[in-house]
């Protein structure tokens, strides 16, 4: 367990293996505890950096603002402080909105993106989640969260098929601030990263999964339509959480797309 101090709180991350770095970057209401079996597959090849945005796991809980941009900022913050100068990001849904921001306000900090189930655009969340992003519902989720949990442990199978998933989510509730699931989710319901998406230069994939029900599955057509050079791998029998869903496939398919090109990351 490692961790970093910034200007707006602690940030606990974990890293594994040797070589030039990847950092992968949760979604919302995870932690960098989604990523361990990608680590040590990735850790063979690759040094690994897993963190908790503010708010999540074991990072700081003591700020007003949970945004999309504080969040891009913590991972510039992150590098920074790592001696980090310029690596691929990988971002699983919010994480990977947050990857795209940072390729598009820190170029010259990112030489890879993967985004894998990720919103382009705010509107493309399920209903739930946009809800979620409210005061009041997500007050109303808070006074009731033992049935909240409860909630999400029965819907698990209809989100993930891994049996781990539903112990997974549930630890990492117990971790989570009304000020931090309300105000993420209610910045990621209002982003639209569409305008800006022309800016990015560098390679890019965007891995989808056809049964997603977090994130509307088709996100991969805006996104191939602002990055034209995008590599788009669509997962038919996988839903939101690829890495967990179809674990051999995703693994090897990232690795591929880390590889090519590999010598010009920058350390």
């Amino acid at each position: 367990m490692s961790s970093i101090t910034t200007d707006q709180g602690i940030v606990h991350y974990e890293v594994y293996g040797r070589g030039r770095p990847v950092i992968l970057l949760h979604g919302w209401l995870g932690s960098w505890g989604l990523w361990q079996d990608t680590m040590t597959y990735l850790g063979a090849f690759y040094r690994t950096y897993a963190l908790d945005f503010w708010g999540f796991g074991e990072s700081g809980k003591k700020r007003d603002s949970y945004a999309i941009q504080d969040f891009v900022s913590l991972v510039d913050q992150f590098m920074e402080r790592l001696g980090i100068v310029r690596a691929p990001l990988v971002g699983h849904s919010m994480g990977g909105t947050v990857s795209l921001s940072v390729a598009i306000q820190y170029p010259e900090r990112v030489s890879k993106v993967v985004v894998i189930g990720s919103p382009i655009v705010g509107s493309s969340l399920a209903l739930p989640l946009k809800l979620a992003g409210y005061r009041l519902i997500a007050v109303l989720l808070f006074n009731m969260m033992g049935l909240f949990r409860w909630g999400v442990r029965l819907a698990s199978p209809l989100i993930c098929r891994d049996p781990r998933f539903p112990d997974m989510m549930d630890k990492d509730l117990s971790r989570t601030t009304l000020e931090s699931f309300l105000l993420s989710i209610a910045s990621l319901r209002r982003t639209d990263l569409r305008p800006m998406l022309s800016h990015v230069q560098i390679p890019v994939m965007g891995m989808y999964g056809d049964r997603d029900n977090i994130v509307h599955p088709l996100q991969w057509q805006p996104l191939l339509a602002g990055i034209p050079h995008t590599r788009v791998e669509r997962f038919p029998k996988a839903g939101h959480f690829i890495m967990l869903d179809e674990p051999p496939r995703f693994m090897q398919t990232l690795k591929d797309f880390l590889d090519r090109g590999s010598t010009s990351y920058g350390t």
